[in-house]
């Protein structure tokens, strides 16, 4: 009987160890091959230059490394990047390189699919197939860090978790691939420069806070009118504003750290004063950033972009509340790069 292969990175550096010691060789083996799995981001037991033929052989008898595949790479215009990526069992997910003059971003996704029912979102239109494990997340950035690297001839310098799904509803494996992605035997990026976008889940939005996370928060609000932030994305009614509000001004009490709101603007939905005041109300909670984003129709339904005039609406009336706001424009549009639109993180 043939026997069961394990995925080799959902063990610690631990059991790693234990496992070669159970084996007949050194911990410090397991030192080693847990190098090459995340700091060297290897797909093959064969890459494993300094181990042993012996020792490689062992590990591809009893494990295996369920690597991502970059099945498509499209380049757009403006240097936008989108890869569709094939993960271990055929499945499709999206991540998206994001370059400026200044640092390139990549936009990750967290889940095959999304379980949430955002109207305006093309992936809420897809199911939610499963959860991505923590190194099938940290894939995507090591994919799109070589991308930078051949392209721009820098590093990845920013992260985004806007790509397919709901981060908060990855918890547990979000949080190991971030660990993973900032830690010295990772990628050892700094988690102020990681940003999670949630839809407002309020109380996972309280468990980062007691979690003491260092990264970013983002929040796609979208409305700070209850009526229409549910009609924009139904499933906040088990997420009302009054909640929100309450895990926001904990997460600040507790981290400190500003909240980013993504907000779209879409014509004849939230494109009036009565929404604008709504959003200064809402914007005085805690100490925030407002980003405006260009939408990308996708389809000729009920949402549309608004006019530019709508935008500087907003943009003024913020600004005159002292309130910071920038307008995002839609990034990769010839190739369709919905993560795009949420670029240039400050």
């Amino acid at each position: 009987m043939e026997i069961e292969k394990k995925d080799i990175r959902s063990l610690t550096k631990e059991q790693l160890r234990d496992f070669f010691v159970a084996n007949g060789d050194k911990a410090f083996r397991g030192n080693q091959v847990y190098e090459w799995l995340w700091g060297k981001a290897v797909h093959s037991f064969d890459d494993m230059t300094n181990v042993s033929k012996e020792t490689r052989n062992m590990l591809e008898t009893n494990f295996i490394i369920n690597h991502i595949k970059v099945d498509t790479m499209q380049r757009s215009e403006d240097g936008t990047v989108k890869n569709a990526v094939r993960l271990h069992d055929d499945l499709i997910v999206e991540s998206v390189l994001i370059p400026t003059e200044t640092r390139t971003t990549a936009c990750v996704s967290s889940q095959v699919g999304c379980s949430l029912d955002c109207n305006f979102c093309a992936t809420a239109r897809l199911k939610r197939m499963r959860n991505l494990n923590p190194d099938e997340i940290y894939d995507q950035v090591v994919a799109i860090d070589r991308e930078s690297r051949l392209y721009y001839n820098r590093p990845l310098s920013n992260i985004v978790f806007m790509g397919m799904g709901e981060p908060l509803m990855n918890y547990p494996n979000v949080m190991k691939a971030i660990e993973k992605i900032t830690s010295d035997e990772g990628l050892g990026m700094s988690p102020k420069r990681i940003t999670v976008s949630t839809s407002g889940i309020s109380k996972m939005i309280k468990k980062m806070a007691d979690d003491e996370v260092k990264f970013k928060l983002a929040v796609s609000l979208h409305s700070a009118i209850e009526e229409t932030r549910n009609r924009i994305m139904p499933f906040t009614k088990n997420f009302p504003l009054l909640e929100l509000k309450e895990a926001l001004e904990y997460w600040y009490k507790k981290t400190k750290s500003k909240v980013t709101y993504e907000y779209v603007v879409w014509k004849g939905i939230n494109d009036d004063q009565k929404s604008i005041d709504a959003l200064v109300k809402f914007c005085k909670y805690v100490p925030c950033k407002v980003n405006l984003i260009e939408y990308n129709p996708i389809d000729d339904g009920e949402f549309q972009q608004a006019s530019n005039q709508a935008l500087e609406n907003y943009i003024s009336t913020l600004e005159k509340n002292n309130i910071v706001a920038k307008v995002r424009r839609s990034r990769g549009k010839d190739i369709d790069a919905a993560c795009g639109q949420l670029a240039n993180k400050s």
